[in-house]
């Protein structure tokens, strides 16, 4: 027998759960497909609103559970923990994002470039790294992983962010990290608004930015790259991966 899908909690229950965190999941294989944080029918949110969206319109997380919808089926709703605070919720969240590859998610968790699923490895490498010190003013980019699987790391690296134009363009350097280690140092000859005018072959996004550049010069390379990025640049819940230093 088929069992009636659920489209909300009864508010006993919305009181009970607080902020919780959730994955929505494919019935037709098992895969989770999304995973999220949210307070009442949060959770639920997600197929309502797939039916009122144009197809053009939809992504993938939306085009997923039309996909499901089509096929006969409902989207599995989970929750994964409950009863917890926001700061709580977020680190549970992200901790999930990591445990499961290919999500939908279009931003990834809190503090997940930084203190998320490493081998151990790669722990002590990063704990045990001698912190850069800083003698050029700087701007520091958190790039993930994932990315470097379809690109270089100046690809990676110089597209498209939510940055301070001006103090972009007072940078003497660009330093792309990963989970905490400084991995590659660029320079920028210019930063330009991101659009496919701008940066052909790649999508345009508003409000954002890219630079043109190069490696930088070996001296300032060896200066930073394989160097820890310092505690007071690695607030733990911080969600920008753009962060600035000034030279010693």
């Amino acid at each position: 027998m088929k069992h009636q899908p659920i489209n909300g909690f009864p508010a006993e229950v919305v009181e009970k759960l607080k902020t919780y965190v959730y994955r929505l999941i494919d019935p037709r294989n098992g895969e989770t497909f999304y995973v999220g944080k949210g307070k009442g029918n949060r959770v639920f949110a997600h197929i309502h609103g797939e039916q009122g969206i144009e197809g053009d319109d939809l992504d993938n997380k939306m085009k997923r559970i039309r996909e499901i919808r089509l096929a006969g089926f409902d989207v599995a709703h989970v929750i994964h923990r409950h009863g917890m605070d926001d700061a709580t919720a977020f680190e549970v969240e992200s901790a999930l994002m990591d445990a499961f590859p290919g999500l939908t998610n279009e931003v990834g968790g809190v503090g997940g470039h930084e203190f998320g699923a490493m081998h151990a490895l790669e722990i002590i490498r990063e704990y045990a790294a001698e912190p850069a010190v800083f003698r050029h003013d700087a701007i520091l980019i958190s790039v993930n992983r994932s990315a470097l699987a379809e690109t270089s790391l100046y690809e990676a690296t110089r597209y498209a962010w939510k940055i301070s134009l001006a103090k972009a363009k007072k940078a003497e350097v660009i330093l792309a990290t990963m989970q905490g280690i400084i991995k590659g140092a660029f320079v920028a000859d210019q930063w330009l608004e991101a659009t496919a005018a701008n940066f052909p072959g790649r999508q345009g996004v508003a409000g954002r930015y890219g630079f043109i550049g190069h490696d930088a010069p070996k001296d300032i390379e060896r200066a930073y790259v394989g160097k820890r990025v310092p505690d007071e640049y690695r607030k733990r819940g911080a969600a920008n991966p753009i962060k600035y230093a000034r030279k010693a």
